[in-house]
């Protein structure tokens, strides 16, 4: 058998039917290198051989005794059965105890007299030393050194704990294991000889081993250093890869002209740019002014001008014959951006029109909803390149969408979009349009350089002068209900003052709301205290504030089933002040921007994530008038839930909590389902601890990608790669 085929041998071959197929319908796991990179996720410790007169409480022992006595216990009126065995070793006592299903086999195995070996957990009940369900090797063996053969054996032994299933134990994986494991051999490392030795890593075949089986923790460690380090470096070398192709693919080089409308559009603001604006902008101008397409990922804390800076980059590729794309993720996001834009450019904005600007553009918006007459002339307007801005939902992939010279794709909150959408609306250049992805969501480097890895990242971190704090508490309502109330109260205060509030609530909470969520499989986060109520509803609340706390404020209502018209109404009518209080679900989480609004009340805020609560916060503080954000709860002080509102309270640092979300959520949840190649790939490596090992091996793989692109002298190298790159993931990883 070659060193490749041996990984992909079927399990099936070596395992049997039935093992086999449980795990490759409930683990994913088909072939001998599958189940070779299944890895156990923590290691028991059977502990030193220890004399019973020795033993130390609440650690894990291994004992040689006999067993004195064994007897079946009944209890809760014979409903349940304990089997109670004591056992000696000449030195003293030791009770062991099983209950349930697990009596039957001691029962018939420990008879008085015989002699085993036992390991477990000291605890002490009814003052005396027990282990309860420990495991136990019998030793009947007549030669006295195979006996001791097989004590020092069992002693002191590392057993691996395997991510299991139901259907299949982690001891039947262990089993499984050894019957791959002689394949460990065939391993084809990755790792360049230079690069292994220079590093003084454990060969691939030797770590396979030592993490399967090993003799010491050492041998774990060593394991765990040489494992994430392939995760890492594979992984970064796609990327890297990525990155080199797109400095060899062809783009206009973008400069704008001096005098032009970028030049008019910053003389006419009525702020200076912040030094991190500037600096931002500089960054992507350098990559517009180059002749292969920019990639380039732009974040920044809720409300620190990322609009802004990409309005410039926009305007910057319109003054140099160009035009320009922004995606939304939804049309609320779409038509707010289009109203922002057009507002901050003004006349600039009008160009060709009656009182517009010499210098003006059209900016047009073409969304789903649109009627057929004003579709038909945004369409001609892109065609012709009298629009240099389109502001849009998906609806602009569509293929009748066609442009005069597409040369820049703005992505807005690009984690929502599938990558199949963003390559199809950068396919409409007539040569690859440069690319800025943006999101308000604070993403860790680690994660920036995993999951983003093919994109230069730019950093907004300050917020720009005149931007208010936002003062941020937790109203636990079921412990404290006069908190809510106060709550209200301090709403009521907002909106006499003359601002205006949202109140978010997890659903919309009409009959279609439920039906559409079983539909999604969508399941509602538990209660900390198991209660099983429904989250708060938007038309539920909406109708008890209007009746009670918040009765005679002017209350209207936004949600994602509303007709676009409707929906665009609310929005106007809240921005010109005419609407006290908007209550809505996440449908305002991003771009929504309402200088007057000033509080935020949300409901069941346990039930969304620590980055979607900030997110959400970002809505008010955005004028004047300082912000405030109540997170109304009603969890358990002691929960994690509570933990982490606490953590959203004390931070408006959003980069701080992002690493706290990811912390508690863990890579599935955050990096999502478009990244799922990505994600599937990490065994070993954790995006938020590794920081280092993923920033060398980037580094590593920068230097090997440059020397050797198609890594012609590092077969092994590529064959690793294409393990990794399964179709779906090369897709993912081309279409970045």
């Amino acid at each position: 058998m070659d060193r490749v085929s041996a990984f992909d041998e079927p399990l099936k071959k070596l395992l049997g039917g039935a093992t086999a197929k449980v795990m490759a319908e409930h683990l994913d796991l088909h072939t001998v290198g599958d189940l070779l990179h299944h890895y156990p996720r923590r290691y028991e410790e059977r502990g030193k051989l220890t004399a019973l007169a020795d033993l130390p409480l609440d650690e894990h022992v291994t004992v040689v005794a006999q067993v004195a006595d064994a007897r079946i216990m009944m209890f809760n009126n014979g409903r349940g059965k304990r089997l109670e065995v004591t056992l000696t070793d000449g030195s003293g006592r030791l009770q062991l105890v099983f209950f349930g299903h697990g009596v039957h086999k001691p029962h018939k195995e420990l008879l008085p007299g015989r002699r085993a070996m036992f390991a477990g957990k000291v605890s002490v009940f009814n003052r005396k030393m027990q282990l309860a369900h420990p495991t136990y090797q019998l030793l009947d063996a007549t030669d006295v050194d195979e006996a001791t053969e097989a004590v020092d054996a069992f002693a002191g032994k590392l057993l691996p704990i395997y991510p299991a299933c139901k259907q299949l134990d982690s001891w039947r994986i262990a089993k499984a294991v050894d019957a791959v494991l002689p394949s460990a051999r065939d391993a084809v490392d990755p790792l360049p000889s230079s690069l292994r030795e220079g590093r003084g890593f454990t060969p691939l075949p030797e770590a396979l081993l030592k993490i399967h089986r090993p003799q010491t923790k050492a041998d774990i460690a060593d394991a765990r250093d040489r494992l994430k380090w392939d995760e890492a470096f594979v992984l970064q070398v796609a990327l890297a890869r990525r990155r080199y192709a797109d400095t060899q693919l062809p783009a206009v080089a973008r400069i704008p002209a001096h005098g032009g409308l970028l030049d008019a559009f910053d003389a006419k603001l009525p702020f200076t740019l912040t030094e991190g604006q500037e600096k931002v902008s500089k960054e992507i101008f350098d990559d517009l002014a180059t002749e292969h397409p920019m990639h380039r990922l732009l974040q920044g804390e809720v409300g620190s001008g990322k609009t802004l800076v990409a309005l410039r980059a926009m305007l910057a590729v319109v003054d140099a014959g160009g035009q320009a794309a922004m995606l939304a993720p939804t049309e609320v996001l779409a038509q707010q951006h289009h109203r922002s834009i057009t507002e901050m450019m003004g006349e600039l904005a009008e160009g060709g029109m009656l009182g517009g600007s010499d210098l003006g553009t059209k900016v047009v918006l073409l969304t789903g909803s649109m009627g057929t007459a004003a579709r038909r002339q945004a369409l001609l307007d892109l065609v012709t390149g009298e629009a240099g801005i389109v502001i849009g939902t998906h609806a602009l992939i569509e293929d009748k969408v066609q442009f005069h010279d597409l040369g820049l794709v703005v992505v807005d909150e690009q984690h929502r979009f599938g990558v199949e959408q963003r390559d199809a609306l950068r396919s409409k250049g007539k040569q690859p349009p440069h690319l800025l992805v943006m999101t308000a969501t604070p993403i860790p480097r680690t994660v920036a350089m995993t999951v983003f890895g093919d994109l230069e990242t730019s950093v907004l971190d300050q917020l720009p002068a005149g931007r208010s704090p936002i003062a941020s508490h937790v109203v636990p309502a079921k412990d404290k209900p006069h908190f809510l109330t106060r709550a209200w109260e301090r709403v009521r205060e907002e909106v006499e003052n003359g601002h205006q509030a949202y109140v978010v609530c997890p659903r919309i909470g009409d009959d279609a709301d439920d039906e559409s969520e079983k539909k999604k499989g969508k399941k509602q986060p538990p209660e900390d205290d198991g209660d099983k109520r429904p989250p708060l509803a938007v038309l539920e609340i909406v109708e008890q504030l209007a009746k009670g706390a918040l009765a005679g404020l002017r209350i209207a209502v936004l949600h994602g089933r509303m007709n676009p018209d409707d929906k665009d109404d609310v929005m106007r009518r809240f921005a010109a002040g005419q609407v006290d209080v908007l209550v809505a679900t996440t449908v305002i989480e991003v771009g929504v921007n309402v200088p007057n609004a000033t509080a935020m009340v949300i409901m069941d805020a346990d039930r969304f994530g620590v980055s979607q609560l900030h997110q959400l916060r970002g809505r008010v503080g955005r004028g004047s008038a300082a912000g405030l954000c109540l997170l109304v709860s009603e969890a358990h002080e002691a929960s994690p839930a509570r933990a982490r509102l606490s953590s959203v309270a004390a931070t408006l640092d959003g980069f701080e909590l992002s690493r706290i979300d990811l912390e508690q959520r863990r890579e599935g949840d955050v990096l999502g389902q478009a990244q799922s190649g990505v994600r599937s790939s990490l065994r070993m490596l954790t995006v938020i601890d590794d920081e280092e090992v993923i920033a060398a091996a980037r580094e590593e793989a920068v230097a090997v990608v440059a020397a050797d692109p198609e890594l012609t002298d590092l077969p092994e190298l590529r064959t690793a790669l294409d393990a990794l790159l399964d179709k779906e993931r090369e897709e993912y990883l081309d279409k970045g």
